[in-house]
């Protein structure tokens, strides 16, 4: 660690440990809050993959031929505790995790369709601008684990480049600084 410089106008001092970091990625994911589920109507319709077993036949056939462009639902959670480094420039992550899809019947039972897992790799900037805080995520690295999935995995990539990074990034939203 570097000691701060000693400014002699008004100065913003903020610091992060891998441990307050970490502290604070072990109680979100034992309290559960690193869960996430997605039904079809949350996406918006650009979304190059859409929650529907119509969307899914290039990866599937029989899905589809067995629930007849039915929605779908997506269960996101993490596995494992997200592993997280601090750098002088920015906070690194990985997320270990795994999504499962269930097909959405006219009776609204969920029937199980496929399990993978997911696994990312981010990093958050944090940024000033003018006299406001505020951050950026980039995702620098996605994997699924099965080779035949490499179609969805590039739509994933995708997809989180143009929806999930823009939306994390609009949380990180800027609030003044003192």
């Amino acid at each position: 660690p570097t000691p701060p410089s000693m400014a002699h106008e008004p100065t913003l001092l903020l610091a992060v440990t891998e441990f307050v970091a970490n502290s604070a990625a072990f109680t979100y994911f034992t309290a559960g809050a690193l869960r996430r589920n997605i039904s079809s109507d949350m996406l918006p319709r650009r979304f190059p993959l859409q929650l529907r077993t119509k969307s899914m036949e290039v990866f599937s056939p029989q899905l589809q031929e067995r629930y007849p462009d039915r929605p779908m639902e997506l269960h996101l959670w993490a596995r494992q505790q997200p592993l997280l480094s601090c750098h002088p420039d920015a906070l690194h992550g990985t997320l270990l995790s795994s999504a499962e899809a269930f097909v959405v019947l006219p009776n609204a039972t969920r029937v199980p369709a496929f399990l993978l897992n997911i696994d990312a790799n981010v990093t958050g900037k944090p940024t000033i601008t003018r006299n406001r805080l505020g951050g950026t995520v980039r995702l620098t690295g996605l994997g699924l684990p099965v080779p035949q999935v490499k179609r969805l995995e590039t739509l994933l990539k995708f997809g989180l480049w143009l929806f999930g990074v823009p939306r994390a990034n609009s949380k990180c939203c800027p609030c003044p600084v003192p």
